[in-house]
């Protein structure tokens, strides 16, 4: 018999049906025994009744031995529940599962956390060590495919305006833009290394030059950053450019993404202000002290979403050696008004750049630029930042070469996508809606990484490892 998914079983009432998933809970009342029964859509309640026959005792030997989180397929016929006894809050509430038969396709050991609480009592290390049973609790069910809703509505967006979803490379190469890249070494060539990429921001420039136009990915980004607790070493962003565009534009496109979202997604959920409202750098750190600024009326309501733009941050700050470097990355344009300065090397701090973030709540949830499209211009941010020519010529040939053969302005900006399904499901931090996390230090418990290297590869690739 073809197995029927549990969110079905109501349209079957009066039929035989075999379901097929993991025993949830189990209650022994002597001549009855009761089995609630899981499968990826959903809960049913079974019973198996007295035994009368041989076949009915057997089925009851086998249901007075299993244990939740065995896996089963269970025969049985679906009936309706007596009108006193319909439960209209749950699902499946209007029938009941008379089991005829249960076929034990794995045992399971006692799990070590509870798998169908909240969770949130459970400390970190033994929830992400046994991640995969971790994910079993209806909490992770639901982010996880409510993550993947939010993914396909904004793959389905987005094709509708004409956008193109195209994969960049994961072994690329290290540059100074930002944080620190995770390097993997070459076997082939000993002593030359790939680089994890940071963000896909080269290549989905060069896509801009290669005449996409409209590029979008659901892209993985790698950092080596410091332990901070609610960051991961690596993370998704929703990453888009566009060709021929403005500020404006980029800015109302997102806006208009971001607003359907949450009318589609979550109607519950109240957008404190449409249209967002804007604040300048400035602005928001005299108003606020934040970049970032949480602009809630009701701090106490978890479904007002108060998203804001920020805008007119400074191009360049000092750093402590009293050199300049970029404030977000070194391939945005200044303001128009400013590549005068820029492009003479004059009031540098006072130039402002065409970064605009958005923030929802009090959190950078996605930030972007209009770019340096032209090569002259990108070179002189470079040479403001203090790279000699050899080594701007080393790091970023590539990207000044590409410009240099007929670059579109163009513009884009990229999502924080942990961060903003986290806000939208109420959660506390980013690892409660990404599958496989790692702890804030890095550490994936359950696959026991970063773990050591064989000596022999280690001899392949060239490396001698000095211990601290």
């Amino acid at each position: 018999m073809e197995r029927t998914y549990i969110k079905d079983l109501e349209s079957k009432k009066g039929q035989p049906v075999v379901i097929k998933g993991w025993i949830d809970i189990r209650r022994d009342q002597g001549k009855l025994i009761f089995l609630d029964i899981r499968d990826m859509t959903g809960y049913v309640q079974g019973v198996v009744l007295p035994a009368k026959t041989d076949v009915a005792k057997a089925v009851m030997e086998t249901a007075s031995k299993v244990r939740p989180e065995w896996v089963v397929a269970i025969e049985g016929k679906v009936n309706p529940r007596p009108e006193k006894n319909i439960q209209k809050d749950k699902q499946n509430g209007s029938i009941e599962l008379e089991i005829t038969g249960i076929t034990v396709l794995n045992e399971a050991a006692t799990p070590p956390i509870d798998v169908r609480s909240d969770g949130r009592e459970i400390g970190e290390e033994p929830r992400l060590t046994y991640r995969y049973l971790d994910l079993r609790r209806p909490r992770l069910q639901t982010n996880m495919r409510s993550r993947h809703t939010l993914n396909l509505f904004i793959r389905n967006w987005l094709t509708k305006e004409s956008f193109t979803e195209i994969e960049t490379p994961i072994l690329t190469k290290a540059t100074p833009e930002g944080a620190r890249d995770f390097l993997v070494p070459s076997r082939i060539e000993p002593g030359r290394f790939y680089a994890l990429p940071q963000s896909p921001q080269q290549y989905k420039q060069l896509l801009m030059v290669s005449g996409f136009e409209k590029y979008f990915q659901l892209a993985r980004c790698m950092r080596d950053e410091d332990t901070r607790g609610d960051r991961q070493p690596e993370f998704t962003q929703l990453d888009l450019e566009m060709s021929f565009v403005a500020r404006e534009d980029v800015m109302a496109l997102n806006e208009r993404l971001l607003i359907d979202l949450v009318k589609t997604l979550y109607p519950h959920k109240k957008i404190q202000q449409i249209p967002f409202p804007r604040f300048t750098y400035k602005e928001a750190m005299e108003k606020y002290q934040s970049d970032k600024p949480d602009i809630r009326t009701d701090k106490n309501d978890p479904d007002l979403l108060a998203f804001c733009w920020v805008i007119d941050f400074p191009f360049f700050e000092k750093t402590d050696k009293g050199g300049w470097t970029f404030t977000h990355n070194p391939f945005s344009a200044p303001k128009p008004e400013h590549m005068d300065w820029l492009m003479k090397g004059e009031k540098i701090g006072d130039i402002l750049t065409t970064q605009y973030d958005v923030a929802l709540n009090g959190f950078e949830i996605g930030g972007g630029s209009i770019r340096n499209h032209r090569p002259e211009a990108l070179s002189k941010v470079l040479e403001i930042m203090g790279h000699s020519p050899e080594k701007i010529r080393t790091n970023f040939g590539h990207m000044l070469d590409a410009l240099g053969y007929g670059a579109p302005p163009h513009g884009g900006i990229a999502w924080g996508l942990d961060r903003l399904m986290a806000i939208l499901r109420n959660e506390p931090n980013i690892r409660e809606v990404i599958a496989f996390a790692k702890t804030g230090e890095g550490r994936d418990l359950m696959m026991q990484s970063p773990a050591e290297a064989e000596p022999e590869r280690l001899i392949e690739l060239g490396i001698t490892v000095k211990k601290k």
